[in-house]
């Protein structure tokens, strides 16, 4: 229960760093958009709906979809 709380934290200082970082003008805020927005994706996938106890196919797929979905994005921006 303590890992949860700890990860849904992580969450939250995630979600306020991306405000923060959009709020400004940096030059380089969408890749840290992007990547803050990627890093809560596999908290989340991983922590709240388990997939690290799935099979090992599961884990290369969700992050398979990760890594194309991100350069599609920075493909277009």
């Amino acid at each position: 229960m303590k890992q949860l709380n700890i990860i849904w934290l992580l969450l939250m200082i995630l979600t306020f760093g991306t405000a923060f970082i959009s709020g400004r003008d940096i030059n380089y805020a969408t890749l840290f958009i992007i990547g803050i927005a990627g890093l809560k994706f596999i908290l989340v996938s991983f922590e709240f709906m388990e997939l690290k106890k799935a099979h090992v196919l599961w884990k290369y797929l969700i992050l398979g979809f990760l890594g194309g979905f991100s350069a599609l994005l920075l493909f277009i921006v």
